[in-house]
C-alpha cells in the first residue's frame, strides 16, 4: 500500500526489549535495568504513534530527541553497557530525525495544489516519506540486533 495514500509515517519497528537478569551483579543489574526503561520509553512512544498524522508524527520525533537525551545522560559505568547506550543514541536520534523528515514531507502534500508543481510537489513529498521509512525500517533492524546483544549480555553472570 502507499505510504502517502493511508498517511502513514513510522515504518514497522520492533524495539522491545525483555531482558532477563536475574543472574547478573547487583551493579550490572541496576545499570541494565536503566537502560532498558528509557530505551522501552522511545519504544512505547513509537509503538503507541505508528500511522498518526503530521502533527503526532513532528511531536513523535520531538519526544525521540527527548529519550535520546535521557539516554545519553545515563550515567553507565560497565564498558559494554556504554557501548549499548552508544548504539540506542545513535538509532533513536536517527529515527527522530526520520520521523520529522517525514512529518514535515507529509505536511507539505496537504498543501499541495491540484496543478503540475502540486503533483510534484507530492511525488517529491512521496520521495522523502519512503526515504525515512525505509531509514526508520533499517534502525528497526539494527535496534533488534543491539536489544539481542543486549540481553545475551545483561543475562550472563559477571
Amino acid at each position: 500500500m502507499s505510504v502517502l495514500h493511508k498517511y502513514t509515517v513510522i515504518a514497522p519497528v520492533s524495539l522491545s526489549i525483555a531482558l532477563f537478569v536475574s543472574s547478573c551483579s547487583e551493579n550490572k543489574v541496576s545499570q541494565c535495568q536503566r537502560l532498558i526503561r528509557v530505551v522501552n520509553a522511545g519504544t512505547s512512544l513509537i509503538d503507541n504513534n505508528k500511522g498518526r498524522q503530521v502533527i503526532t508524527s513532528i511531536q513523535l520525533s520531538k519526544d525521540l530527541e527527548f529519550v535520546t537525551k535521557s539516554i545519553k545522560e545515563l550515567n553507565l559505568k560497565d564498558p559494554k553497557l556504554k557501548e549499548f547506550q552508544s548504539g540506542f543514541v545513535n538509532i533513536f536520534q536517527n529515527l527522530s530525525q526520520a520521523i520529522a523528515k517525514a512529518g514535515r514531507a507529509l505536511g507539505a502534500t496537504k498543501t499541495a495544489e491540484a496543478s503540475e508543481s502540486g503533483r510534484e510537489k507530492i511525488q517529491k513529498a512521496r520521495t522523502e516519506i519512503d526515504s525515512a521509512l525505509t531509514t526508520a525500517t533499517t534502525l528497526g533492524k539494527q535496534s533488534d540486533t543491539l536489544v539481542n546483544q543486549m540481553n545475551k549480555y545483561c543475562s550472563q553472570p559477571e
